[in-house]
């Protein structure tokens, strides 16, 4: 299934992209509001989903960069051990790493992952986050998915 790396160059080529262009606009202009429910607003999230641990004293940083990698690392293991018939999980790793390895690459230049999509009703806001969080999303509800048996091709 390595012929399914492309997704995960494809998302981080994506993330790296966004967030690039999202940082460099929002710094010199400001939020910009989309809709009465998005915006995008620049964040500095030195923490995990959702801000976890963001205010912990730095060495959160560290931990998270050694579970990127190790994530990364097992991901490719599990990449090499798919066959054809693991076509939904294939793609489903393969959100996985691109995302871990933009938010990882985030961590790793500037200690903290670039967030911007800020989704809110009034004045309750999702927590912000980017392209590799949603990558990282959609392939854990393809790997739930997998895990129920939906999308596997069955040999006859």
């Amino acid at each position: 299934m390595w012929r399914l790396l492309w997704i995960a160059a494809g998302v981080f080529a994506c993330d790296q992209f966004t967030k690039f262009s999202a940082a460099g606009y929002l710094m010199r202009h400001g939020d910009i509001q989309l809709t009465p429910f998005l915006n995008f607003a620049l964040v500095h999230n030195k923490g995990a989903a959702f801000g976890f641990l963001s205010s912990a004293s730095g060495w959160q940083n560290v931990f998270f960069i050694a579970v990127a990698s190790v994530a990364c690392l097992a991901i490719l293991w599990m990449t090499w051990r798919l066959t054809t018939n693991d076509r939904v999980l294939g793609i489903g790793l393969m959100l996985i790493l691109g995302g871990a390895a933009g938010n990882l690459t985030d961590r790793l230049l500037h200690g903290y992952v670039i967030d911007f999509v800020d989704v809110y009703y009034h004045s309750w806001h999702w927590p912000a986050f980017n392209v590799a969080d949603s990558a990282i999303t959609v392939g854990a509800v393809l790997l739930a998915l997998d895990a129920l048996g939906l999308g596997r091709k069955h040999k006859h």
